[in-house]
């Protein structure tokens, strides 16, 4: 994988500034990973290592219930960030699994230097948690749209926030992020395809 940081660094950029130092320490703990369509990132029962930056590719983050149905918690896309927050700031075992849906590339900020960032270059305690502040508002915004939204506007609303995000995921797991069944999307689909 080649260390391009630009991207990375424009988006953080919009929020703080940073001199070529401080962009140099920030980059150097970062660590790439290639991670092959149906690998795991983080697994249920272990303790999220890391905070994790998708560069390319897909991942999805799904919690299994005590039957073993899977409910899609979120999707991460290229410049997103994701990982079990709680499992990863308390190091308490994670209570969801994130696997990749298509060849990923990503960079990984291990907790302790993430804590050593934070501690170093304080101003990028305001960059995550404007990062955290936009997650909690997104998560809000989803369980109210889940109360009182239709379920077609709930497919628009998705396929708007998520465009590319078909190409890459079965209908299962878009199903599962909507509160659907397959079945259920399928004649959503459908009927839309019929407009």
């Amino acid at each position: 994988m080649k260390n391009d940081f630009s991207s990375l660094l424009s988006n953080i950029t919009k929020q703080i500034p940073l001199d070529s130092s401080e962009s140099a320490f920030f980059t150097a703990l970062l660590r790439p990973a290639h991670i092959k369509q149906g690998e795991f990132v983080e697994k249920f029962g272990t303790v999220t290592p890391h905070f994790i930056h998708v560069v390319s590719g897909c991942l999805m983050t799904y919690y299994t219930d005590k039957a073993g149905h899977d409910h899609v918690i979120q999707f991460a896309m290229a410049g997103w960030w994701t990982g079990d927050l709680h499992s990863f700031t308390e190091q308490v075992p994670s209570i969801y699994t994130t696997r990749a849906l298509a060849d990923s590339e990503v960079l990984y900020l291990p907790k302790v230097d993430m804590d050593r960032l934070l501690e170093q270059i304080p101003k990028f305690e305001r960059f995550f948690r404007i990062l955290f502040q936009n997650s909690l508002v997104t998560h809000q915004n989803r369980i109210i749209q889940n109360f009182s939204a239709t379920a077609e506007e709930r497919y628009e609303n998705f396929l708007q926030k998520y465009p590319s995000l078909e190409q890459y995921v079965p209908l299962k797991y878009i199903a599962s992020y909507l509160g659907f069944t397959p079945e259920f999307l399928s004649k959503i689909r459908r009927k839309r395809m019929e407009r």
